[in-house]
């Protein structure tokens, strides 16, 4: 990546390409972003302090070995004129622990999500078991707390848009996929406009069947309804009241959706070019060089051998089957009546 720095500043690394960052073409034409059947993996994860404590931290690089920032270095798009976006993998189906991009850390890893010192589980609200659907976030987006959104009349919730991958597979944190946009959900927590975008792997063997919000209904009938009803109720056994929707939980279409991702993708430009109030939302990258908050590739792994997050535990290489819980509340099951 180190050789790459020069072609970023002088314009031909990454850039802005149809109002998406794009990653640059190498010999021969292929792009380091292209194509779902790529052999190599061009992300890699790497963990820091043990599983299921707060200290917990999956940290990203980039193909050639260099920290990078989930949140901010991953395009968006594969590629700017397919309507294929990359996803990060927070949490994998079946599982409870709540894991998510740390959005206000240098380097944004994934960590988990903490209450009172604890890491913090999703319960099982019968007939679910944890999260229904591999869960993540569209890099490079940004649902601003201080913009209504004209359809919910609601600000953003401060994060990365959500993303429900509705794909066979059961994938692993971390990683980072390909995906067909089907849909949106239009979740309202605590008074936030909160998207839930459902997409499919693109490598998933019945992803030629998808392309629009009607054909989940058509090849997995009652998975949407399970998914509002999951959106809804989660939260109930904490004492807390169920969630509400915009557009009375209807599940909007995927043209909805694009122009949801393209709002949000916006949001983002603009915080990393520190064109609004981006509060205590970290922004350090490594990709965008035109950005004020850009470092380089040394001082990206300092921010992490010498930082806060480098008194952590030593490094612990992730493997690549699916995560086990150690929490008992994810072994215990939630009637609730109506």
């Amino acid at each position: 990546m180190r050789a790459l720095l020069p072609l970023l500043r002088t314009g031909w690394g990454w850039r802005w390409r149809a109002g998406f960052l794009v990653a640059p073409r190498f010999a021969g034409g292929v792009s380091a972003g292209a194509g779902p059947w790529r052999a190599m993996a061009l992300y890699r994860t790497e963990e820091r302090g043990q599983p299921h404590s707060p200290g917990y931290r999956l940290f990203f690089k980039n193909e050639a070995g260099h920290y990078i920032s989930p949140f901010h270095d991953i395009p968006l798009k594969v590629d700017p004129m397919e309507n294929l976006f990359n996803m990060v993998v927070e949490i994998p189906r079946w599982t409870n622990a709540k894991m998510e991009i740390a959005t206000q850390e240098p380097l944004n890893p994934i960590k988990p999500d903490v209450k009172d010192g604890k890491p913090r589980y999703v319960v099982n609200v019968f007939p679910h078991k944890g999260y229904i659907w591999n869960y993540g976030a569209l890099p490079q987006t940004w649902e601003d707390p201080h913009r209504k959104d004209e359809n919910t009349e609601c600000c953003g919730d401060d994060d990365p848009i959500d993303v429900c991958e509705i794909g066979s597979k059961v994938l692993s944190r971390g990683e980072v996929i390909r995906v067909k946009i089907l849909g949106v959900l239009a979740l309202i927590d605590q008074g936030e406009t909160d998207w839930k975008l459902i997409a499919i792997n693109v490598t998933d063997p019945e992803a030629s069947k998808f392309h629009d919000i009607d054909d989940v209904k058509k090849y997995k009938p009652g998975y949407l309804e399970a998914t509002l009803n999951w959106f809804r109720l989660y939260k109930v056994p904490e004492g807390k009241p169920e969630n509400q929707f915009a557009f009375n939980g209807e599940f909007k279409s995927k043209a909805f959706a694009l122009e949801v991702i393209k709002s949000t993708h916006e949001c983002w430009k603009a915080l990393l070019m520190k064109k609004c109030d981006g509060g205590a939302i970290n922004c350090t990258n490594v990709q965008v060089c035109d950005s004020p908050f850009h470092c380089t590739q040394e001082e990206a792994r300092s921010l992490v051998e010498l930082g806060r997050c480098g008194e952590l535990n030593e490094i612990i290489q992730v493997s690549s089957s699916p995560n086990k819980e150690s929490n008992e509340e994810e072994q215990v099951w939630h009637f609730l009546g109506k």
